[in-house]
């Protein structure tokens, strides 16, 4: 029998875990993929992949297939993000490791197999792709003009510039041989069925891994802006070939879609709705914020903090006790590297936003708070996020943690490392975008 979860009261940050990891198993692939799946097709069934979650949604629809149905495949996922495999599972598709979120050798490499595997395809053929959310670096495939540096030293570039992810990724399709829609149009004449799980706002398909196997409504005038905007070098030839069109991606209504269907198979609102439930069933109000929130990561935070301390003073829209749940994807702006010697700062979006939120709630009583990237990863650290308690600036001062210098510098992982509140998961072979959670009692 499974053990009650923690009670709010007694142990706030153990409900808190228990929150997100409610979040993260309402997106896990071997409960939702199965549901999703075709019947065997006339011909060979061929699986296509990338993104962070792609190790386990291939777990999953090969445990799931007919034992006596053809089926072969490759997807790429993160490093270190392939899911121990169990002991007498079918390996029918290859998995493979690949970098994120600055791309790779091996994930050029892992493109490249990715559509060889599309070579000779019959109308009688079905291809499954299984999407998620890292799929844009881990899927990388330069267009004509660039090279595998250069689009490193972009990624680079556009993950410090505080671009939105819809940003991002209107370059990135336009900058590809296989994103945006790309994919798609070398699977022809086979029928394609996309199965994605979304870590975008709004759960845009075309955004999700930068949309390889759906149409695309951005054009090349909107991507060379986005580099201009963001000041984002471009090699004069790929300058060039915006500016003519030469690097259009395939539109909606383009024919080569027409056996094309796409199924979201878990989504960031689920993933809190899920938390709600659990909220409730611990006798408390949940209240969802949004799973579509953007904006800088800090700032975000202090959003929440005033709204958490309105709740806690009795001035606030809800009465405590509560839960605050949101989600989206937030940006974190570097700005320029610094020049007198001082470290850079360690961190991600997840302890970026705990910054902001700490430093709005002014150790406020009653108010615990968890924010973490349901992928396990928060940016390239090694923790999923971090904690916020009452007490976070107390410890900090008598830890000799200055919360002001900490985000000057982006250094949340040292803020919070330096008072054990980091969150510390590993991969959780999902992959539903941010996670947020604040406990008013």
């Amino acid at each position: 029998m499974p053990l009650p979860p923690p009670s709010p009261q007694q142990d706030p940050r153990a409900f808190l875990r228990h929150l997100f990891d409610v979040a993260v198993a309402r997106a896990q692939p071997a409960q939702v993929l199965a549901a999703h799946l075709p019947p065997p097709p006339k011909g060979r069934t061929v699986v296509l992949g990338a993104g962070k979650a792609a190790g386990a949604m291939a777990q999953a629809l090969d445990a799931a297939w007919p034992a006596d149905a053809p089926l072969r495949g490759l997807v790429v996922t993160r490093y270190g993000h392939t899911p121990p495999r169990q002991a007498g599972a079918p390996e029918r598709i290859e998995v493979v490791e690949a970098a994120h979120p600055v791309p790779d050798a091996a994930g050029e490499q892992a493109a490249r197999r990715l559509l060889a595997l599309t070579e000779g395809l019959t109308a009688d053929d079905l291809v499954l792709c299984l999407i998620s959310g890292g799929g844009s670096a881990l899927l990388t495939l330069p267009a004509e003009g660039l090279s595998l540096a250069d689009k490193q030293r972009i990624n680079r570039e556009l993950l410090a510039s505080g671009a939105a992810i819809d940003e991002m990724n209107t370059l990135r399709k336009h900058l590809s041989r296989v994103k945006g829609g790309r994919l798609a149009a070398a699977c022809g004449p086979a029928q394609v069925l996309t199965l994605a799980i979304s870590d975008v706002p709004g759960d845009e398909v075309s955004v999700i891994a930068s949309g390889p196997t759906v149409p695309d409504q951005s054009s090349c005038a909107e991507a060379l802006a986005i580099a201009r905007r963001y000041r984002i070098a471009l090699p004069p030839a790929v300058v060039a070939a915006l500016e003519s069109g030469a690097l259009e991606t395939p539109k909606p209504g383009d024919a080569l879609f027409a056996r094309h269907q796409v199924r979201l198979i878990a989504t960031p609102r689920q993933s809190l709705l899920a938390a709600a439930e659990a909220v409730r069933a611990a006798g408390l109000a949940a209240h969802i914020l949004g799973d579509e929130i953007e904006g800088e990561s800090r700032e975000i935070g202090r959003m929440h903090a005033a709204l958490a301390r309105a709740v806690a003073t009795g001035t606030g829209a809800f009465e405590r006790p509560c839960v605050l749940l949101s989600g989206g994807e937030t940006t974190v702006t570097l700005g320029a590297p610094p020049t007198d010697g001082a470290r850079p700062g360690r961190g991600g979006r997840a302890g970026e936003f705990c910054l902001g939120l700490a430093q709005g709630l002014q150790a406020q009583p009653g108010i615990w708070a968890l924010a973490a990237d349901t992928d396990g990863i928060d940016g390239i650290e090694d923790n999923a996020g971090a904690l916020v308690a009452p007490d976070t600036l107390a410890r900090a001062r008598a830890a000799g943690l200055s919360l002001p210098e900490h985000i000057a510098r982006h250094d949340a992982y040292g803020f919070f490392d330096g008072l054990g509140d980091l969150l510390i998961t590993g991969p959780t072979h999902t992959n539903v975008n941010d996670f947020r959670a604040v406990l008013v009692l």
